[in-house]
């Protein structure tokens, strides 16, 4: 039984409306206590209108919609006050419901909630953040079907084969004596891995590309001084927000901005010009833009299309190597000659589309990849990424003629971390860190 928890569901802030949200063992009768009606005997959803009232104070006309436990968000009994939109009207109410027997909720804990009483689990959890922090609309929507279901569902299967095999295995090490008993042996575990491997291989590369869909990637754009790089920024957001002069090193420090690609957030980086200097300031610059590259999810190199590359260049050519990276020619209005099979643009005429093309297209993303449901945060890909690691051991030790029950330490292992991407190992400690990132009120 958990305590009777309290707090505003809506921004404090003025507007219309605001929503306060009770929920807990006791949250009708502390609501009974300062309402207007008495609430505590009612079995199921219902919507009433009356008067929060502090003895015969009367503080604000409300809204008040119960809803019975289990049949709520919580899985608790659950109000909802939805008063008129003044931060010091829900404050007042706040206050008064926290004399009656109420506490301040924490950050995230009906949602918490929800999950330690099986109303969603840790996946649908995560989901509930995602939609709030959505910043495009394909994030948002591919966060919604996370948070109805569709997600887990695509771990259900991967959950029952390993259980069935780890319970065949089990039976045979208990129970040696039943003849009748199907025999788990290593060429079943082979079969199993070799099954489940190019499963868990697609669902990782489909939560990578989700990964991309929600979060966005940084892109740092890259080259030596008075190539373009600001011009290049400003024409991407379609805003003056960089400085740009003819003056060779005028950008001194990463200048961001975001743009939204074909449903992909682009967290755009234009860094100082990378050359050989002795003014200490843009020195400074150059290493934060050396610092970038490699912190960068994609570098375009920016070369001047109207010039012989020079050692410069060469030099950034070098450092990014490592790195994915387009490479692209600016000033193609200056230039003469263009070579076959490279990217020309004038960021100064905003003619950019090629770059924005091939971005789009190192993105790998194809019109179903926004439509489909997909493990796609760095908890849940690295789980699933463990979960396939095991499960290789369990196949090496199998091969290796190891005794099926040293074979079955690695399947335990791999159940585990399906298990822990649903939440349902170890969920409190889990449970904790997350939710520990909402915000109050969810």
């Amino acid at each position: 039984m958990f305590d009777t928890i309290v707090a505003l569901a809506t921004a404090p802030l003025k507007s219309a409306l605001h929503i306060i949200r009770v929920s807990g063992s006791e949250a009708f009768a502390v609501v009974s206590k300062c309402f207007s009606k008495d609430i505590r005997n009612i079995k199921e959803r219902t919507l009433l209108v009356g008067e929060i009232r502090d003895n015969n104070k009367v503080i604000d006309e409300v809204v008040v919609a119960i809803y019975k436990g289990p049949k709520s968000f919580t899985g608790e009994d659950l109000v909802e006050i939805i008063c008129h939109g003044s931060v010091l009207i829900a404050n007042e109410i706040i206050e008064l419901l926290l004399s009656k027997g109420s506490r301040l909720a924490t950050n995230g804990e009906y949602s918490s909630r929800a999950f330690l009483n099986n109303r969603i689990d840790l996946i649908q959890a995560e989901a509930i953040n995602d939609v709030i922090n959505a910043t495009t609309k394909e994030a948002k929507e591919l966060s919604l079907l996370s948070l109805k279901g569709e997600t887990s569902e695509l771990i259900h299967p991967l959950k029952k084969r390993i259980a069935d095999i780890l319970s065949l295995i089990e039976v045979n090490i208990d129970y040696p004596e039943y003849e009748d008993i199907e025999v788990a042996n290593k060429s079943d575990v082979i079969s199993i891995v070799d099954e489940l491997v190019p499963q868990i291989n697609k669902l990782v590369s489909e939560g990578e590309k989700g990964l991309i869909i929600k979060e966005g990637i940084k892109v740092a754009l890259v080259g030596k001084p008075n190539v373009g790089k600001s011009s290049l920024l400003n024409a991407l957001l379609g805003e003056n927000k960089a400085i740009v002069t003819d003056i060779a090193g005028t950008t001194r420090d990463i200048v961001e901005g975001d743009i939204n690609l074909g449903g992909v957030t682009l967290h755009l980086l234009d860094t100082a010009g990378i050359r050989e200097v002795d003014d200490k300031v843009e020195s400074i610059g150059v290493n934060k833009s050396k610092e970038t590259i490699k912190e960068a999810d994609l570098v375009i190199v920016l070369l001047d299309a109207s010039k012989e590359l020079d050692k410069e260049d060469e030099e950034i050519l070098n450092l990014t190597k490592e790195t994915p990276r387009i490479i692209v020619y600016n000033k193609k209005d200056l230039s003469i000659k263009q070579k076959e099979g490279e990217i020309y643009i004038s960021s100064i005429n905003n003619d950019v589309s090629p770059l924005k093309e091939a971005i789009y297209n190192r993105l790998g993303l194809k019109e179903e990849s926004f439509k489909i449901p997909s493990l796609n945060n760095t908890r849940q890909l690295g789980l699933l990424k463990n979960v396939k690691e095991s499960l290789l051991k369990a196949k090496e030790d199998a091969l290796n003629d190891l005794p099926i029950d040293l074979v079955s330490v690695s399947l335990h292992d791999a159940y585990n971390s399906v298990l822990e991407i649903l939440g349902e190992y170890n969920q409190r400690d889990i449970s904790k860190e997350i939710f520990s990132r909402f915000c109050v009120g969810k």
